[in-house]
């Protein structure tokens, strides 16, 4: 799995012109799911995000995690995290999950998010064409992926 996290003071998305999702302080999470990925990546990954301590105290630095500021998810799927650019100008895809994979972790992950942090996590439409707004706060922006560990 890799996700794209961007510290946001809003965030929201539309689907045919109707609001899906939207936040105000926290984390607009774009996740990219891959063929390989398992339910340890996605455990891995959702106590990683959450625990992120990356939202400002009152001195301006980044020691907060979303919990100590009563912070938001926006979650967005996004499968063009995978795109193989080595050859050519077309990026391919084809080691992003199928849906019929991919759907089951992504609505695992809604679930897993509301759980870690005790309130509902905003989302867009997985397979939609959606548009997102968003201001990124800083801007900060974190890329995680599973099989990249920094432990």
């Amino acid at each position: 799995m890799r996700a794209v996290i961007q510290r946001v003071s809003e965030a929201s998305c539309k689907v045919d012109g109707e609001v899906t999702g939207e936040i105000g302080l926290g984390y607009l999470v774009l996740l990219g799911i891959e063929d390989v990925d398992t339910e340890e990546d996605l455990q891995w990954l959702a106590q990683k995000i959450t625990g992120l301590r990356i939202l400002s105290d009152e001195n301006g630095l980044m020691n907060k995690a979303l919990a100590d500021v009563d912070g938001s998810i926006l979650l967005v799927s996004q499968f063009t995290l995978f795109a193989q650019t080595k050859e050519g100008n077309r990026p391919s895809f084809i080691k992003a999950a199928r849906p019929d994979k991919a759907i089951p972790l992504y609505e695992q992950m809604i679930e897993t998010l509301n759980t870690l942090t005790g309130k509902k996590t905003a989302t867009g439409i997985f397979g939609a064409d959606m548009k997102i707004s968003l201001v990124n706060d800083g801007p900060v922006t974190i890329i995680i992926d599973t099989k990249n560990r920094e432990l």
